[in-house]
């Protein structure tokens, strides 16, 4: 256990001092926020006083995570990335025989920080939501409510697992850009196959197994929305995306050299 704590403390050493990682990490937070504030005041609801309406208010407020996960695989990917391309990785193993807790240590700082900026990033979509969708026609939109609290703990659950997925991808790749290209194209791809897919069955299939579609399915909080997936199934999609990233990400280490 001291081996992995002071594994974890040399990563949080690098985090501190590589340039640019948390200044990235704060960008995803106050992009999130901006592009939930837009997608917010972008939205109105044309239901009569008293009823209810069609869209999500949720979503909206919180459309900005789509936005924020982009930035959120860039900082995973370079967590070890910039070793590989700078060749400080032999330095981290030679410290640290153990490759499992090499791999161990960089995903507890990521999923810490992560978690952290993804905490103020939906924090911050959530209020500006409360003060802008009121003023378009949403009558109800409680930050409080038991829906609104899953979306938003699931919102940040969801960023914290797209950063793993990425730190997967990029153990095993050991390219920085190969290793984003690849993430965005797990988390893209299978949205785009289905929307040219004709055949309802399979656009079903593939939204419930995207990384993307299924993950952000916790943020339906209206009941009749038509998500592919439930929510906490659709995060446990997820989950086994990252998981597999991570797996892979184990043999990689253990079986190449650095």
């Amino acid at each position: 256990m001291s081996a992995l704590r002071q594994a974890v403390h040399a990563e949080w050493t690098k985090v501190r001092t590589l340039p640019g990682l948390l200044w990235l990490a704060a960008a995803v937070a106050v992009g999130t926020v901006a592009v939930g504030a837009a997608s917010a005041a972008a939205v109105h609801c044309a239901a009569p006083p008293g009823a209810v309406c069609g869209q999500d208010p949720a979503k909206a407020a919180l459309a900005g995570v789509q936005a924020g996960q982009a930035g959120v695989a860039v900082l995973a990917v370079l967590l070890i990335g910039s070793e590989y391309g700078t060749g400080m990785i032999r330095v981290t193993l030679a410290a640290v025989p153990r490759r499992g807790t090499v791999l161990t240590a960089k995903a507890a700082v990521l999923g810490a920080l992560v978690l952290a900026a993804g905490t103020v990033a939906v924090a911050g979509s959530l209020l500006a939501g409360r003060l802008i969708l009121p003023g378009h026609g949403f009558t109800g939109f409680p930050a409080a409510h038991g829906p609104v609290l899953r979306a938003a703990a699931g919102s940040v659950a969801y960023l914290v697992l797209v950063g793993l997925l990425a730190l997967g991808v990029a153990t095993a790749v050991r390219d920085s850009a190969a290793a984003v290209g690849a993430v965005l194209g797990l988390l893209y791809l299978f949205p785009i196959v289905a929307s040219v897919v004709s055949d309802p069955q399979w656009y079903e299939r593939l939204q419930r197994v995207g990384p993307m579609t299924a993950g952000l399915a916790v943020q339906s909080t209206l009941p009749g929305a038509g998500a592919p997936i439930g929510p906490y199934a659709g995060l446990g999609v997820l989950a086994a995306w990252a998981a597999a990233g991570l797996a892979a990400a184990a043999v990689s280490l253990a079986g190449r050299d650095a």
